[in-house]
């Protein structure tokens, strides 16, 4: 290779190297052209680019000194097919998306050619082809290895699943149903997203057995719908079958702990329903907890409003907390609610609505049967009336 050919390559490629559009175009075109790819949420792109700005260079710099992919490329290599096998991206989409990005590239050195020769495109042929065999062959054989030994060690495989579920990791419903598959699992749907922490000052990272520990006496026997438990600092979380819920509190009571359950998201809003969770967990006056009972999405989706976050339009958080006290035929019991937080006690209740002090008590016990909230708890008294206030 003669001098001028190089310094044409080396111009190109310091030129594309500083153009950030050239990286945001492999990605957008990934992005658009691979679907596992495009279910990505935002929190994963940062990760997509910094691979992309990484091959970028390096085939750059293959292409400009007619190299070879060195080892350290290939434990890079091996080291993100490990990563996509833990986190259920299938191998054939990641391979499918380096074949995307050598096209992008391929055009970008195009739009470039009134610089360079034959035998640049020749190179440049040649180099793609080369690596591409190259990463598939070994990007293929880390991904299979780390399967096998995710699917052998299966308890920590559901951890890491729902680690990436918490993280918002899954690509897509699709990928979740294949790794699951993959894992032999059937995962709960619908589910519960329990959190939970000891209750008291101290609060250390919570060690895994003591998740573990309180995963075996929530679970059913003979279930055969998976669950799983992970901690985040000193709160351990667990995916359970959604009929879990009516257990936790009393599990947790026992163990002196609290809580707060999901169960209104689908599996591919693990992360918002961890969300919902740890917030209301953060703001929850101490009144919120009562022996027996954990925090559900009403609570959550209440103390998200109030601390000027929600996460929900008003008219669902008021349905989420008043439950069937919105249908019409339920009216004479949301006047009861109503006269009763107005009032103040049953009694003035019972005379605002011309009605016997035993008739309006027998409706507050409806209330409290139809919606599992006691208008004369006050965490409970303030959420029903939150939601009646912005019932439209």
């Amino acid at each position: 290779m003669t001098s001028q050919p190089v310094a044409a390559r080396e111009h190109v490629r310091q030129e594309m190297v500083a153009d950030p559009r050239v990286v945001a175009a492999i990605v957008s075109a990934v992005h658009e052209q691979v679907p596992v790819y495009a279910a990505l949420d935002d929190s994963r792109l940062p990760e997509v680019r910094a691979i992309a700005a990484w091959g970028l260079e390096r085939l750059l710099h293959l292409w400009v000194t007619d190299g070879a992919l060195e080892p350290s490329d290939l434990r890079r290599f091996r080291g993100i097919a490990a990563a996509r096998a833990a986190d259920g991206r299938p191998v054939q989409a990641v391979l499918r998306a380096y074949r995307v990005a050598a096209t992008v590239l391929t055009d970008e050195i195009a739009a470039r050619a009134p610089r360079l020769a034959a035998a640049d495109a020749f190179a440049l042929t040649r180099m793609l082809l080369t690596a591409l065999d190259t990463l598939s062959e070994e990007m293929t054989t880390a991904y299979a290895a780390t399967d096998e030994d995710l699917a052998a060690d299966r308890d920590r495989a559901l951890r890491l699943l729902l680690d990436d579920l918490i993280a918002g990791r899954h690509a897509s419903v699709g990928a979740l149903s294949d790794r699951s598959a993959r894992l032999g699992v059937q995962l709960p749907d619908p589910y519960c997203l329990l959190v939970a922490e000891p209750v008291g000052a101290e609060r250390p990272d919570m060690a895994l057995d003591a998740a573990t520990g309180l995963l075996e006496a929530l679970a059913v026997p003979g279930d055969e719908v998976v669950s799983s438990a992970t901690v985040r600092g000193s709160r351990a979380v667990l995916l359970l079958p959604g009929a879990a819920a009516a257990r936790a509190g009393a599990v947790l009571g026992a163990r002196s702990w609290r809580g707060c359950a999901i169960t209104g998201e689908s599996l591919d809003r693990v992360a918002v329903a961890h969300r919902l969770a740890a917030d209301a967990l953060d703001t929850a006056p101490a009144h919120a907890h009562r022996p027996g009972r954990v925090l559900t999405d009403a609570d959550a989706h209440v103390l998200a409003l109030l601390g000027g976050h929600p996460a929900a339009a008003p008219d669902q958080v008021a349905r989420l907390v008043l439950g069937p006290l919105t249908d019409p035929g339920q009216r004479h019991l949301m006047e009861a609610l109503t006269a009763y937080i107005d009032a103040g006690s049953a009694s003035a209740a019972a005379r605002v609505l011309h009605l016997h002090a035993q008739s309006l008590r027998y409706r507050l016990r409806r209330i409290h049967a139809l919606t599992f909230r006691d208008p004369r708890d006050p965490w409970q008294r303030l959420t029903l009336d939150i939601a009646r206030t912005i019932r439209p």
